[in-house]
C-alpha cells in the first residue's frame, strides 16, 4: 500500500468534484475546491474521521468495499478505479456479472430517435432496453419473460414452428454466428458468473449448431450493416443496422434505421402508426 500517493490521488480527485456534480448544495462559506472531506465520507459510506486519516497518509489498508465507495463518491472512471486498488495494495476484484442497469442518457436517446427503432443489449445479448420503434418492429419485449428476451437463446432454441421468421436466412446465420462469438466473448469476461455459465449449458445441450459454432473458439464478430425483417404486417423490410459500444457498461445499442425515401422509410412510418397494437408476440 503506497500511502503517501493514495492519499495525494484522493485529495486530488476530490478537490476536482463540485457539490453540483453530487447533487449537493454549493453554500455560502464553502472554503476549500470541490467536497469536503466529510462530504466524501458521506458519500463512500464510511466515517469523516476514517477518510481523512487516509487523505493524511495515516489509514489501514481499505477493503474492497470501501475502495468502491471511494470510487463512486469521486466519480471515478474505469482506469482511475483501477489506479486507486493497486494504491491502496488489493488489485480490483473480477467483475460481476453482466450489467443490466442502463444509463438514463441512453434511455433518453432512445426515445429521441422516433424513426429509428432501437434497443439495449446485454453482453449476452439480452435486450434490456428499447423504443416504441423497437417493439413494433421486432416484438413486445414488455410481453415477453425476461430468459425470452435473449437473443441468442432465440436465435438457437426458440422452436421454429411457433417462432415467427425474425430475419431473412442469410441474415439469421449472420446473426447466430455474431451472437455466439460474444457470448464466448462474455463468458470469458465473467467466468464467475452463474447466469453466464447456465445460459452457455443450456445452448450446448439444446442446439447442435451452438455447439458447433462455440467448439470454433472465435469472438471477433463481424458487423452486419444491413438487414432484411420480416413482419407480419409490412412484410419485408432491409433496414441499416448500426450497433454502438456502451464499453463502460458492456452493452450494445442496436439502431434499425431507413434509407431516405426508400419504401423501407415509409413502412417504418406506417410501424410507428399502428405501434404493437396488432403484433403477433414471437416467443
Amino acid at each position: 500500500m503506497d500511502r503517501r500517493e493514495l492519499a495525494g490521488f484522493l485529495r486530488n480527485r476530490r478537490e476536482r468534484i463540485t457539490p453540483a456534480d453530487v447533487g449537493l448544495p454549493t453554500g455560502p462559506r464553502r472554503r476549500t475546491p470541490g467536497l469536503r472531506r466529510e462530504e466524501v465520507a458521506q458519500l463512500a459510506f464510511i466515517s469523516t474521521e476514517y477518510y481523512t486519516r487516509l487523505e493524511q497518509a495515516r489509514g489501514p489498508r481499505p477493503s474492497h468495499e470501501v475502495l468502491a465507495g471511494l470510487a463512486r463518491a469521486l466519480r471515478l472512471s474505469d482506469a482511475e478505479r483501477h489506479h486507486l486498488h493497486h494504491l491502496a495494495g488489493p488489485p480490483p476484484g473480477p467483475p460481476g456479472g453482466p450489467s443490466r442497469e442502463v444509463r438514463q442518457s441512453i434511455l433518453d436517446l432512445l426515445r429521441r430517435l422516433p424513426r429509428a427503432a432501437a434497443l439495449v443489449l446485454s453482453a449476452t445479448c439480452e435486450v434490456i432496453a428499447w423504443n416504441d420503434l423497437a417493439a413494433a418492429l421486432l416484438g413486445d419485449f414488455s410481453a415477453l419473460p425476461r430468459h425470452e428476451r435473449n437473443l441468442v437463446r432465440r436465435a438457437f432454441l426458440a422452436p421454429r414452428s411457433h417462432e415467427r421468421l425474425l430475419y431473412d436466412p442469410s441474415d439469421a446465420q449472420t446473426f447466430a454466428r455474431a451472437a455466439a462469438r460474444r457470448l464466448r466473448a462474455a463468458a470469458a469476461r465473467y467466468p464467475d458468473d452463474p447466469e453466464v455459465a447456465a445460459l452457455v449449458d443450456e445452448l450446448l445441450a439444446g442446439s447442435a449448431q451452438f455447439a458447433q459454432l462455440w467448439d470454433a473458439h472465435d469472438v471477433h464478430a463481424e458487423p452486419a450493416l444491413r438487414k432484411t425483417l420480416h413482419h407480419p404486417l409490412i412484410g419485408p423490410v432491409t433496414l441499416n443496422c448500426d450497433v454502438l459500444d456502451i464499453t463502460d457498461q458492456d452493452q450494445q445499442v442496436v439502431i434499425y434505421t431507413a434509407e431516405p425515401g426508400s419504401s423501407a422509410e415509409e413502412a417504418l412510418r406506417l410501424l410507428s402508426v399502428i405501434g404493437t397494437q396488432r403484433m403477433d408476440v414471437p416467443g
